[in-house]
């Protein structure tokens, strides 16, 4: 049976949908343009994100993040993209053909930092905003629940059975949870989404066809996730004017801080390797009112196990990287830590949806 929580207001339910993409970390210090930063934007369609590197995809300064406290203030999509960043250093991406202009019309293979001069590569189906693309000695081990999901027959099997399968958890079913999570979602109409951990972007293209956002960002650090993503976009025949694909960290996403209206989360948190780093990181990106929506398993259905799987977990992580079986109470804490209010919850057996709030 469903149960439902909320600080404050009970949560009516309806409809949405969610989406995939970026990587970022640290705000970067205020009162500064990096050369080449662009006052306006134009339209940018995904092929631009795919094929070459127009001028829309100049980002702003960081400290003019700040100026947006509305969605309906800065509507275009085009212009919202301006708040893509380095995330390494959160400053505008210039030409790589030319360091001191804006990105040409010209078509290009890669984009520059116009600080630290890192190089972010065009693989076709999605940009790498990964921070160590480009390294050649340089490798990072990553978790086992990581590797897993790079694979090629886990993005493929991924809608094919392998996410349809959570319902035994208690989740209620795409259809469900897209409603569900639309109804958090829907004092950022009209924004900027990123749809973190996408996955095949099963979320990430109901959010495009519902034309309810100016840019859905498909984000996810597995680049067969991506190519299966895209793939699916051209078989549905999915608009790609207001969808884009982006390899990168959960914990390190490529936007200026405060840029975000909403951040969405399907079955994820339990997969990355610290949910404390990647949720402050969201709540770094996200503007003040802006909303971030996750599900996950939850362990608090059954209170005498909580005790026993947090001695556990640990020993768990360690091995998988995977952050199985959190409570309620540890998600509402952690999302209060990181400076997101307001949070509401609906549980279904080993299955919660969350959302919380950017304070003011």
């Amino acid at each position: 049976m469903w149960s439902r929580c909320s600080a404050g207001s009970a949560v009516a339910l309806c409809g949405g949908r969610g989406g995939h993409r970026l990587l970022s970390c640290a705000a970067a210090p205020a009162q500064r343009r990096a050369p080449g930063a662009s006052a306006s934007a134009k339209g940018i369609p995904r092929s631009a994100l795919r094929a070459s590197v127009t001028p829309e995809f100049v980002t702003a300064a960081p400290d003019e993040a700040v100026e947006e406290s509305s969605v309906e203030r800065e509507p275009a999509a085009e212009n919202k993209l301006r708040k893509l960043a380095c995330p390494i250093c959160y400053y505008p991406l210039i030409s790589s053909s030319d360091q001191s202009a804006p990105v040409s019309a010209a078509s290009s293979s890669s984009l520059e930092c116009s600080t630290c001069k890192k190089f972010y590569p065009n693989r076709g189906d999605y940009w790498d905003m990964t921070v160590a693309v480009g390294s050649t000695e340089y490798s990072e081990s990553t978790t086992v629940t990581t590797e897993v999901f790079r694979t090629p027959l886990v993005s493929f099997l991924y809608e094919r059975g392998w996410r349809q399968n959570f319902i035994w958890s208690g989740f209620p079913g795409l259809e469900r949870e897209f409603e569900m999570a639309q109804t958090y979602l829907k004092p950022t109409t009209g924004g900027i989404i990123v749809d973190a951990s996408c996955g095949s972007g099963l979320f990430s293209r109901l959010f495009v066809k519902s034309e309810l956002y100016s840019l859905v960002v498909a984000l996810d650090f597995s680049e067969n996730m991506l190519k299966q993503c895209n793939e699916y976009v051209k078989q549905e025949n999915i608009s790609d004017k207001t969808l884009a694909l982006v390899r990168a960290d959960i914990s390190r996403l490529p936007f200026v801080s405060g840029s975000i209206d909403a951040v969405h989360a399907a079955a994820a948190i339990h997969c990355w390797p610290s949910p404390a780093c990647a949720v402050a990181e969201i709540s770094r990106v996200l503007r003040p009112g802006g909303v971030f929506v996750a599900s996950t398993f939850v362990a608090d259905i059954l209170p005498p196990a909580v005790p026993v799987l947090r001695i556990g977990r640990p020993y768990i992580s360690q091995f998988t990287g995977s952050n199985i079986f959190l409570s309620e109470a540890e998600f509402k804490d952690l999302c209060r830590a990181c400076g997101l209010i307001d949070f509401k919850f609906v549980r279904n057996g080993f299955y919660i949806m969350f959302s919380a709030t950017k304070a003011s």
